[in-house]
């Protein structure tokens, strides 16, 4: 069996590329960019580190990216009122 070899910067790459399409296509369709909300809650290191790539990855396909910060003692029904707030947007 031969191995295939498997570029996955050029996959990503093609990825993004037809992400940001979409988003400009939706974007002139409606007057609105799409966007994605965060929600983090503490300070874990690993968190934080995925919530900004995750905020670096939407300005690159011309996405709105919002990021919502929490104390780690912040209760079930706080975490849940901010998400509901922001479902409702």
């Amino acid at each position: 069996m031969t191995a295939t070899l498997i570029d996955g910067t050029a996959i990503a790459a093609d990825v993004r590329q037809s992400i940001a399409a979409r988003v400009a296509e939706l974007s002139a369709a409606t007057g609105r960019k799409p966007g994605l909300a965060t929600v983090l809650v503490g300070e874990d290191p690993a968190s934080q580190a995925y919530v900004r790539m995750k905020g670096k990855n939407c300005l690159e396909v011309g996405m709105e990216s919002f990021s919502y910060k929490l104390p780690a003692d912040s209760t079930q029904e706080e975490v849940e009122g901010l998400v509901r707030d922001l479902n409702a947007n």
